[in-house]
């Protein structure tokens, strides 16, 4: 007891005491007998229930693998499959429609379509970046990736590149905020006139084609002769407002599909300099959301961990966290933007200058050593999440211009099987807002649609969460691991690449949206997409990504600041609000016998080569990841693929990965030699990649750690780990390095 406070029923370890005590209750006006009886009260009440349906999931499953055993060698019946479904609850009837009854959601969430980042909070400087990245350069985009096609060279700034950049983003705003008659590209001058913006444009003889203005100086419209008209926009309504002079404005502030877009005027800047209408750069409203996350992309796995990612939401939801960083041999302190403030002719127009901040708890499954209840079991840690994260955001409940302007908490809570879980999460939080003395339906309930029970009845989680839900989405990580493991017993799986073609993914992406749309979510909720994994490929990403809008999300997930800026501009392209209302009037689309479909290999045979593809390919994803969580603590990063792809990997795609090769080990397509033959070859392979870090320990030649031991166990122990989750392998092998490290 002596690392424990004993209050209330609890044994609560002294860093999460500490932290309750002295950073997060003061300034909330709860008091600290009422919290600690309050979280007692949900850990002793709600905790039977967690697990309960716990184990409601586990003798489903069960039922699940027996059916599939008794029909081993006849060919699948899909109808008698769905029949005995429903006979075991899997699917639930589904009820009348209806539509949801969220109030009190912000307009990021509501009405404005964009990039999400989601960001693992345990890490300050990435927190306060994806905060940040509300606002990104699109010069900076272009420029410093392979948007345009290649990547920059060398160190110094490139004029022919810095060329190709200015077209690219001037032609950009020729199709957001076209002029009544010529280009952006021709414009020597924007002003303010009572009719609002105009755009000064020379004579075509004297500045077609002409990207500089180094030779001569460019005089004001009034003394020009040559200029040859004023043009205001197309639609002068997406004018907003502007920074400095009317004559001689530093900033423009224009708007199309409800996202803002700044042109950035100084001619004393180098391209600004360099640019006929002095424009310096075009700032995009980009991530109009993020996720600070609890869960997938950290390594959390006791008190001292937990405290430093609740310490970090506490201080994104005061507005005070801050990070001392060095780049570039210079130290500064990074901190939460500032809103951004304009004139309008009606006077003042602020701007937010920070994403909108949802955090994302862990699910129900797992148990935090922080807090032991009166019997001495681990707390569920979703429960701990739920009370300690919504403390923290009544700091910023009680601030001028902070997160939430209309007075919400936005939690998004993943890995929910079926509506029962999903009502029970709405019980969680009743308990929480009583608890804390906030008014009912303050937490607004992101639900996370990659479970296959939740999937199959996705109306019906929505329907338990009516009142709460502000977010649902699509993760086909998860999704597809969640479907090896519910169909281990069904017969050996195909490949991962060739599961992508399966009938049930696209039943899955689209009813989700369908569903999302028939319940009402338009203008209360986010239907969002998931992550585009390959930060480095952004050329790829804008040919690519575009689809998400296309398929009426209103948000979609990307891995950087940088991305969000890119993916900002298919907002532009696509209004999705308009784009919903198509997809409403054209019906549901996708069947459930389509998104129950199991992606069997149906006596495919592979070849050697193919299998042993399929193998590396999975083994050293699931080792370079879990190296690093293992080892590091390292939730979410970049990890080289096996052909030295930088890919972002969290615990879905680990799920995934071993989920698949613990199939094929299930159905003798490999051995356990082979398994282990093929991990031995792929640490190698990763310690190779990892050779730069000199912290790194390498797995290879001994194979004796406990990150190698992890991966390995993930694998041939894969088909006993609960709904094939990968947390209670790591979390047990994060803390036994950690107990080995004292």
């Amino acid at each position: 007891m002596g690392d424990r406070i004993e209050i209330e029923g609890l044994q609560v370890a002294r860093e999460m005491h500490a932290f309750i005590e002295e950073r997060a209750l003061p300034g909330t006006g709860v008091a600290s007998d009422d919290f600690w009886k309050g979280l007692s009260a949900l850990i002793h009440e709600k905790g039977p229930r967690n697990r309960e349906l716990l184990a409601i999931r586990e003798e489903m499953q069960g039922k699940i693998d027996a059916w599939h055993v008794e029909r081993r060698g006849q060919p699948h019946d899909q109808g008698e499959y769905l029949s005995f479904l429903r006979e075991i609850g899997y699917l639930v009837e589904e009820g009348p429609d209806f539509e949801v009854e969220t109030e009190n959601v912000d307009p990021e969430i509501a009405r404005i379509p964009g990039p999400q980042l989601v960001v693992p909070v345990m890490n300050a400087r990435y927190a306060l970046n994806a905060a940040n990245a509300r606002w990104g350069s699109l010069y900076d985009a272009l420029y410093g990736t392979d948007a345009l096609g290649d990547r920059p060279a060398g160190k110094g700034y490139d004029p022919e590149r810095g060329s190709r950049v200015i077209e690219w983003a001037k032609g950009f705003l020729d199709e957001v905020a076209p002029l009544f008659s010529g280009s952006h590209r021709s414009v020597v001058g924007y002003v303010v006139t009572e009719n609002g913006l105009e755009a000064q444009i020379l004579n075509d003889e004297d500045w077609r084609g002409t990207q500089t203005t180094q030779s001569r100086d460019i005089p004001s419209a009034q003394e020009t002769p040559n200029v040859k008209h004023s043009m205001a926009l197309s639609d002068p309504s997406q004018f907003l407002g502007w920074r400095g002079e009317r004559d001689a404005p530093s900033a423009v502030l224009l708007e199309h599909n409800g996202l803002k877009i700044e042109i950035v005027i100084d001619r004393d800047s180098e391209i600004g300099g360099s640019d006929q209408a002095g424009v310096a750069d075009i700032l995009m409203e980009s991530a109009i959301s993020t996720i600070m996350d609890c869960e997938d992309s950290v390594a959390a796995v006791d008190a001292e961990d937990k405290v430093l990612a609740w310490g970090n939401w506490l201080g994104l939801m005061k507005g005070d966290l801050v990070e001392e960083v060095t780049k570039g041999g210079e130290t500064f302190q990074r901190k939460m933007n500032a809103d951004r403030t304009y004139t309008t002719p009606e006077g003042e127009l602020v701007a937010k200058g920070r994403s909108l901040m949802l955090v994302r708890n862990v699910g129900h499954l797992m148990t935090n050593p922080a807090v032991l209840d009166r019997d001495g079991n681990e707390a569920g840690e979703g429960l701990l999440d739920a009370m300690v994260t919504v403390l923290c955001a009544m700091h910023d409940l009680s601030r001028e211009g902070g997160n939430s302007l209309h007075g919400s908490v936005y939690v998004v809570k993943p890995k929910m099987h079926g509506p029962d879980e999903v009502a029970f999460a709405c019980e969680i939080f009743d308990h929480v807002e009583d608890a804390l003395g906030l008014p009912r339906e303050t937490v607004k309930l992101g639900i996370m649609d990659e479970e296959r029970r939740t999937s199959a009845n996705l109306k019906e989680c929505i329907r338990a969460a009516k009142r709460r839900v502000a977010f649902i989405n699509t993760g086909f990580l998860d999704r597809t691991g969640d479907e090896i493991h519910t169909s281990m017993e069904a017969g050996a799986m195909l490949r991962k690449g060739a599961m992508k073609e399966t009938p049930w993914i696209k039943a899955y992406e689209d009813r989700n949206v369908d569903i999302g749309l028939a319940c009402g979510l338009k203008g209360r909720a986010q239907i969002g997409k998931g992550m585009w994994a390959m930060p480095d490929l952004m050329h790829d990403m804008l040919e690519q990504k575009i689809g998400h809008p296309k398929a009426g999300a209103t948000c979609a997930w990307v891995p950087s600041p940088t991305a969000a800026t890119l993916h900002a501009t298919h907002y532009h392209e696509v209004d999705v609000l308009a784009r919903q209302s198509e997809l409403a009037e054209g019906g549901p689309r996708g069947s459930l016998e389509d998104l129950m479909t199991i992606p069997v290999a149906d006596g495919q045979n592979w070849s050697e080569d193919e299998v042993t593809a399929e193998l590396e390919n999975n083994a050293q994803g699931i080792l370079g990841y879990v190296v690093r969580w293992v080892d590091a603590g390292i939730g979410c990063s970049k990890v080289p693929d096996i052909h030295d792809v930088g890919l972002m990997e969290d615990r879905a795609t680990c799920r995934i990965s071993s989920q698949h090769m613990a199939n094929w080990l299930h159905h003798g397509v490999v051995s356990e030699e082979q398994v282990d033959e093929v991990m031995r070859r792929m640490a190698v392979k990763v310690d190779e990649q990892n050779a730069g870090d000199p912290s790194y320990q390498p797995m290879a030649p001994g194979y004796d750690g406990v990150a190698f031991a992890a991966a390995r166990e993930l694998v041939v122990e894969g088909t006993e780990q609960p709904s094939g989750y990968t947390e209670p392998v790591l979390h047990k092998r994060r803390l036994e390095l950690k107990a080995q490290r004292g």
